[in-house]
């Protein structure tokens, strides 16, 4: 075959609804079955993986003409060793694009939209028509990347976790999680629903819907006046985080003021577990990708030390 080139392009693709029901019940009937007499529409389960497999044979087709192409399924990305040198691909919805930067270390991602009536996704401005000429681009270094700021959470056993929109610290459960939490010189002992650390990509999503949140709580309780920061949605690039605690309690050994503020490098956010068990950090709603928090732990919160970067 006549390549363009021999760089390796890694096509990252996810399993589908109707993938899950058919590992999960062995067999499409099954799944079919399943799904009517619960009085879901099995049709657009099939419309939905028609339509991505097809995305994914048309990717794959123009991508071998330009360059050596491998496959990888999402759920292989957290052991998945990108080199160097590879450009990524991710065909899906924007969680796959934010879930696939985090495990890189400045590989150009190009974020592909494979349904473009059923998905409507901020991190994927292209579709699969336009991957001949947007590759080409990228393997002469001519298409303009944007910079994404990661978080880094880093225990005290050694272990690490980056995200590119969020992170949470807390319990499995819906249960209080108890941890101590300092940010410069300011701490105190928390029972609450957890923290969420965002990032300015992530500041659209999970962080948007808490400061709403909060605020429509202050007026609907008659206790309006607090204004959203000018910047609750900030640049992709900022060099800072900001971090939300989610329903704090307040009681003889807890507080409830330290529940909000800005992460940087030279002010990092620290949290001690109290916890004995079941306690978490996940990063861009991945729970099955977590480092345990439990007694002991200690966690570091601050910019991770690389950042993606997204073709545009």
């Amino acid at each position: 075959m006549n390549r363009l080139t021999e760089t390796k392009i890694m096509l990252v693709v996810r399993s589908t609804r109707l993938a899950d029901l058919k590992a999960r019940f062995a067999t499409k009937s099954q799944a079919r079955f399943y799904v009517s007499n619960l009085g879901g529409d099995f049709d657009d389960y099939e419309k939905e993986d028609a339509a991505y497999q097809r995305a994914i044979a048309d990717a794959q087709h123009t991508l071998s003409e330009l360059g050596r192409v491998q496959v990888v399924q999402r759920v292989f990305l957290p052991n998945f060793v990108f080199g160097k040198e590879d450009i990524i691909v991710a065909l899906g919805q924007d969680g796959l694009v934010a879930n696939t930067l985090k495990y890189l270390n400045g590989q150009p991602l190009v974020g592909v939209n494979p349904d473009p009536e059923r998905w409507d996704g901020k991190l994927l401005p292209f579709q699969v028509e336009d991957l001949e000429t947007v590759m080409r681009e990228v393997l002469k270094g001519g298409r303009q990347k944007r910079e994404v700021t990661m978080a880094e959470a880093r225990l005290n056993t050694g272990l690490s976790l980056c995200a590119v929109n969020d992170l949470f610290i807390g319990m499995k459960s819906h249960g209080s999680a108890r941890y101590r939490i300092t940010l410069g010189r300011s701490a105190e002992n928390h029972s609450s629903s957890g923290v969420i650390v965002s990032t300015g990509l992530g500041s659209t999503g999970w962080f948007k819907s808490l400061m709403t949140g909060a605020m429509e709580v202050a007026a609907a309780s008659g206790r309006a006046g607090a204004v959203i920061p000018h910047d609750s949605q900030f640049p992709w690039e900022s060099d800072y985080l900001y971090f939300t605690v989610r329903e704090p309690f307040p009681s003889n050994t807890t507080g409830s003021k330290l529940v909000f503020g800005k992460v940087t490098q030279q002010q990092p956010l620290v949290l001690e577990s109290l916890m004995g068990e079941n306690g978490v950090i996940f990063s861009d709603g991945i729970e099955h990708d977590f480092l345990e928090f439990n007694s002991g732990a200690r966690a570091t919160i601050t910019l991770a030390g690389r950042r993606g970067r997204l073709v545009v």
